[in-house]
């Protein structure tokens, strides 16, 4: 146990330890009792009958629905997160200036954006758009410009946070040994945020994943439709479908944050934060001011 955990919790006595271990039994029994209960109900309605189940066996279901689907998923989740960590950083720093004209409007953008439903916003970029550009809307980009338009307000708040988190010696620091200000935020701030922040960016990330699945609505045939709707529609499976399509999502977001766990500890071990930056206070303060005169 570290020592801010010692600071925050005492170490369990013998009795403590005793009672642990028997309220760990206890939620052990009582939640493979939910898990029992169930099976039970689905076993009832017959959802565990081999038909129902034997079209995930066959190469055909896979290479005509799930595959497709989790390919749309994944391409659009993968070039909004890019993009939303792109706009995040740079509204974080919009608002972070001391120019009004710069601060305000964005932090309209980014209280507007984070304000307004997800959903709405697809339907807003997929059939409004047309009515202002007189041409049709792709529906991958209107599910990626909705994607990036919210969860990178979201984004560009956490990361707000994560710069005024620095402690402000690490920016006078750096201002002493002649910096610019957008040296000291791309050298010492934004990248000490991004570490700071990180738990913050992935959950936020892994929401951006789920929420691929509200294309459907517009039409992307991304795994939700591809792998529960369609599918379900032609064999009758929509329960299976449901459960094959949730253990996809979940290995999805697991890989996501096991991806992020490694770069955290990576980073660690090189003793910087990421994007090369120097560990807190090394690179500001490791230079020395030349005496003047």
């Amino acid at each position: 146990m570290s020592s801010t955990d010692a600071v925050l919790y005492d170490h369990p006595g013998p009795r403590a330890k005793a009672r642990n271990a028997i309220m760990t039994v206890l939620f052990g029994i009582g939640l493979l009792a939910l898990l029992y209960w169930i099976y039970a109900k689905f076993e009832e309605k017959n959802q565990w009958a081999g038909p129902l189940w034997e079209p995930f066996t066959q190469s055909t279901t896979w290479v005509d629905f799930i595959l497709p689907g989790l390919w749309a998923t994944v391409s659009a989740a993968a070039v909004a997160m890019v993009l939303s960590l792109v706009f995040g950083i740079v509204f974080a720093v919009g608002r972070l200036s001391e120019h009004w004209f710069i601060s305000i409007p964005a932090g309209a953008v980014v209280e507007f954006f984070r304000a307004v439903p997800l959903l709405l916003l697809m339907f807003f970029i997929f059939y409004g758009i047309p009515f202002i550009t007189y041409q049709p809307m792709s529906v991958f980009w209107a599910v990626v410009i909705g994607l990036t338009l919210y969860n990178g307000s979201v984004l560009a708040e956490a990361f707000r946070a994560g710069i005024r988190s620095v402690p402000r010696g690490q920016s006078e620091a750096a201002y002493a040994v002649g910096m610019r200000k957008g040296q000291v935020m791309q050298h010492i701030l934004v990248p000490q945020a991004a570490r700071a922040m990180l738990p913050v960016i992935v959950s936020q990330l892994v929401v951006l994943v789920k929420d691929t699945a509200l294309g459907y609505i517009i039409g992307y045939s991304e795994l939700l439709q591809m792998g529960v709707n369609n599918l379900g529609a032609n064999f009758g499976n929509f329960v299976a479908a449901a459960m094959v399509a949730a253990v996809i999502y979940i290995l999805l977001n697991w890989s996501l944050t096991s991806l992020a766990g490694y770069l955290e500890r990576r980073t660690r071990r090189a003793g910087k934060a990421p994007g090369g930056a120097a560990p807190v206070g090394e690179e500001a303060g490791s230079a020395v001011v030349e005496p003047q005169g």
